[in-house]
């Protein structure tokens, strides 16, 4: 299994999400991720709230993390569709973003990835399905 370092050193080739975005992987192991974000004024759209691309980003990040975390040279999981309902709106603070496995089949895989802030609220939701393939 992979340390938390190795999984983080891996995932900087995710240069959107960790650059650009600026995610941070905050926990890593197979069928459950969390990674995190301090949203700054590049992140919010013209109302002050979260842009809906920094969730789906999150989302999307956290199940690859998830998924992919073992390291794997062989295989990878890539997402195949994925679906978020936004909750409650952005209202300060670090946004929080746990991905978990619902369901771990031969070829295909669905997570449930919820948005919150750290105070605990529900932002966002969303179910992503995963297509297993070799590299």
């Amino acid at each position: 299994m992979a340390t938390l370092e190795q999984v983080r050193e891996f995932f900087k080739g995710d240069r959107y999400a960790t650059d650009a975005t600026g995610l941070v992987i905050e926990k890593a192991e197979k069928g459950h991720a969390v990674v995190s974000l301090m949203p700054g004024d590049i992140h919010k759209n013209a109302v002050g709230g979260l842009m809906g691309a920094v969730y789906y980003t999150m989302a999307d990040f956290a199940f690859a993390v998830a998924e992919n975390c073992g390291l794997d040279p062989d295989s990878l999981t890539v997402t195949q569709s994925s679906e978020i309902s936004f909750l409650k709106g952005y209202r300060g603070g670090k946004v929080l973003c746990s991905a978990d496995i619902i369901k771990d089949g031969k070829s295909i895989c669905v997570y449930e990835v919820k948005m919150t802030s750290e105070d605990g609220t529900l932002l966002a939701i969303a179910i992503t399905n995963g297509f297993k393939t070799s590299k």
